[in-house]
């Protein structure tokens, strides 16, 4: 019994790690397209501690979140933290200029498409996921955390938003030399 037990958890824990994203890791490069201007790289915001949102224009839940994400945008660009958004719903193109003036969003926020987001956050393509999606960046471009369509963490995202780059920034401050 017992030697069932150990390889089904061995069996689970090879499944986890092969569809489960590893964290922390580098994160790469990411090119979004905003709707009325350049692309966008995510190297081009080094050195700050980045939130990257995941949307849909057409999901009530990442409009919410969108909201609150610019809220968080203001009260902690002083601090280093720039947060980015990408929306990737099919027809996101037409739609997502309308989606960041309809909100007031005061972040970039372009387009992707569901493939290139999907690769970046190691999430299979033909498995199912839940938006919005956020991920958490530090100031040395490592990804330390990602949400897709977390339940829980949503449920009380502008707290959990809030520790989540707090955890992030305290962590740069205690590594960073004192002078």
């Amino acid at each position: 019994m017992r030697k069932l037990i150990l390889t089904a958890l061995a069996a689970f824990l090879i499944g986890a790690s092969l569809f489960g994203a590893t964290i922390p890791r580098k994160a790469p490069e990411f090119v979004f397209q905003l709707t009325d201007g350049p692309q966008k790289l995510l190297s081009q915001y080094s050195g700050k501690t980045i939130v990257l949102a995941f949307m849909y224009t057409t999901c009530p839940h990442c409009q919410h979140t969108a909201q609150v994400l610019s809220k968080i945008q203001t009260e902690y660009a002083d601090r280093g933290v720039q947060v980015l958004g990408a929306c990737f719903d099919d027809g996101a193109a037409k739609r997502t200029q309308q989606f960041n003036k309809s909100l007031g969003l005061n972040f970039p926020v372009g387009v992707s498409d569901s493939r290139t987001v999907l690769e970046y956050l190691q999430h299979p393509v033909d498995e199912p996921y839940f938006v919005p999606i956020l991920v958490f960046i530090d100031k040395n471009r490592m990804i330390r955390s990602q949400y897709i369509g977390d339940e829980k963490f949503l449920n009380n995202q502008e707290v959990n938003i809030r520790t989540e780059i707090d955890k992030l920034l305290k962590a740069h401050a205690k590594a960073a030399p004192k002078s």
